[in-house]
């Protein structure tokens, strides 16, 4: 084995900033589309458990036990989306008027820090980290009078969160991906599935046999070169030719953000989870 080197070039390396919020509010089977939060200002991951209690035989130390590990945190922000009201124990009776001291639903919460090193600075990479099954407990407001030094309130949630299964592992309320331990396909993939994604507006060959009033078709001329690129226009036909090619215009790619679970992105990331690690 070769001699440990320290502090070496590039493997100098932090992680800082607490940015992109996205809650996922439970609905009770599922989760449902991600929403913003903005103003994220800090998340303090806050572990609890695991602690060890000592058994002695024998006038000697016999065996060490590990209570269970249970993940808490702690969310602070200057706002918070209007979704997440239900998950504080407040519930809309009227546009804009809220009461308090409702049940208060779960929700999963997902935030980005930033990774970096000595030779890429912040830009070496980034930490996708996921709380699944999260509560809130009631918290603290402080309201104060506008002064002459100003700040903004800032809003405090503690959570607990309840573990999920995983095929290969003791269930977790936890996950975490690092965008420097894969490839910039899959890690935009991740990143389309959880923040959402902005489709293209492209021509789509028609599958149907017959039109549909009110949607525009398209012939398409041209052998899709540099040369001769594809040019499409408007059919004059008045009713589907099936000795003819259509195409329409319409949305492609666009995608809602959706909470995945941790099977789902160890499958999605091409890594599989090791039994032996449970």
């Amino acid at each position: 084995m070769a001699k440990i080197v320290w502090d070496q070039a590039g493997e100098k390396v932090y992680e800082t900033g607490t940015k992109n919020g996205v809650l996922y509010k439970s609905n009770g089977t599922t989760y449902d589309t991600g929403v913003a939060w903005n103003g994220l200002t800090g998340v303090t991951d806050s572990p609890s458990g695991a602690e060890l209690s000592s058994l002695y035989a024998d006038d000697i130390k016999y065996a060490n036990l590990q209570s269970a590990e249970e993940w808490g945190g702690t969310i602070e922000a200057y706002t918070y989306p209007d979704e997440y009201k239900e998950c504080d124990g407040s519930k809309e009776m009227a546009p804009g008027v809220y009461i308090g001291q409702q049940k208060r639903k779960s929700f999963a919460f997902v935030w980005v820090t930033t990774k970096g090193n000595d030779t890429a600075g912040n830009a070496y990479g980034k930490k996708i980290h996921i709380a699944y099954g999260c509560l809130a407990s009631p918290s603290e407001k402080s309201y104060s009078t506008i002064n002459d030094s100003p700040d903004a309130i800032t809003f405090s949630w503690e959570v607990k969160a309840t573990p999920v299964n995983v095929t290969g592992g003791d269930p977790t309320a936890t996950m975490e991906i690092d965008s420097t331990k894969t490839t910039p396909e899959k890690w935009a993939l991740l990143e389309s599935k959880l923040f959402g994604a902005d489709g293209t507006m492209q021509y789509v060959e028609f599958t149907g046999t017959a039109f549909v009033q009110g949607t525009t078709y398209y012939e398409r001329s041209g052998a899709g070169t540099s040369e001769s690129p594809y040019v499409y226009t408007p059919t004059e036909d008045t009713s589907y030719n099936s000795e003819k090619t259509y195409y329409t215009y319409q949305l492609v790619g666009d995608e809602d953000p959706t909470l995945l679970m941790p099977d789902e992105i160890i499958a999605l990331m091409g890594e599989e989870a090791n039994p032996g690690n449970g």
